[in-house]
């Protein structure tokens, strides 16, 4: 369990949250750890299937929007959490605070002590399959099938691409991080201002920016980082895991883009699908092909 008890946290106003473009799913909230507030929101029938939809760095739910709309659309239960540090969700004040153990058990004990997610479709993109990735070979008995999408499970005995560490000394260096600056940079398509806006809500000044200035130093780099054996302990469950796994990529992401060949030829799951590579996307493709992903994603829930 993680000592949350000692940990001192910020909470993003609501009203840096009013009017977001495109995204009017009103608030939930959920208790992790000992006492933190993860918010999250949902769309679609309360009933149908779970599709758990995880974000990463420095991103939120809103990320999600077009996907979700799709989703519901489509008669699934769409679920976008914020991580901890990030939209709304409570922010440490402290890099120190955030750790890859400790984003995983939260993100665990939101999908399963609290909403007691089970069958659950997986997307993860960024820190969202990092994590994503992690609760599935540690818990598959709660997911039905996965969506990795610009993602990996990095364990430090390769190297990480330049661009990567280019990514990691602005984050670490930067004076006044600017949040939709990054995602912006991720994108193939220029984002309109409301939606850089909606990016930059969650982080008022620097005291809230915690969370996304510590997420790339939890990166395992090195083969005694500290996440390292929890991470090749998951990649052998995943090499046996044979439930549908489908790789959807975009094809312009110079970050992760390496992994998808990676992830297709390490898990049976993956055998004899097809998978879609996302055109004209960047890292973020969420943005860039929203209702693209979510119909790709929707159409592979709907499988058996």
């Amino acid at each position: 369990m993680c000592d949350d008890d000692r940990v001192q946290v910020l909470r993003t106003p609501e009203d840096r949250f009013t009017g977001l473009p495109e995204f009017g799913y009103p608030p939930r909230y959920a208790e992790v750890g000992n006492g933190l507030r993860m918010g999250y929101v949902e769309a679609g029938q309360p009933d149908g299937d779970a599709v758990l939809l995880l974000h990463g760095e420095p991103s939120w739910s809103f990320l999600y929007r077009r996907v979700m709309a799709v989703l519901a659309a489509r008669g699934l239960r769409a679920i976008a959490p914020d991580l901890i540090g990030f939209g709304r969700s409570d922010k440490p004040t402290r890099p120190d605070d955030h750790s890859y153990a400790r984003h995983v058990e939260w993100v665990r004990g939101f999908a399963f002590d609290q909403l007691n997610l089970r069958d659950v479709t997986l997307v993860g993109q960024d820190w969202g399959g990092l994590i994503g990735l992690r609760l599935v070979a540690e818990h598959p008995d709660r997911f039905a099938r996965v969506v990795a999408a610009n993602t990996g499970l990095p364990t430090g005995d390769d190297p990480m691409p330049e661009v990567w560490w280019q990514f990691r000394r602005v984050v670490e260096r930067a004076a006044a991080l600017d949040v939709a600056r990054l995602v912006q940079a991720g994108c193939q398509t220029p984002l309109p201002r409301p939606v850089l806006a909606a990016y930059a809500a969650p982080f008022p000044d620097e005291r809230f920016l915690a969370g996304p200035r510590a997420m790339p130093t939890l990166v395992p780099t090195a083969p005694d980082d500290p996440a390292t054996e929890a991470n090749r302990a998951a990649w052998r469950e995943l090499a046996a895991w044979d439930r549908p796994f489908l790789v959807a990529f975009s094809d312009r992401d110079p970050i992760t883009g390496r992994m998808a060949p990676v992830l297709k030829r390490t898990i049976p799951g993956t055998a004899g699908l097809q998978h879609p590579v996302i055109e004209g996307a960047g890292h973020f493709l969420q943005e860039d092909a929203g209702e693209r992903l979510g119909e790709v994603v929707a159409a592979f829930a709907g499988t058996a």
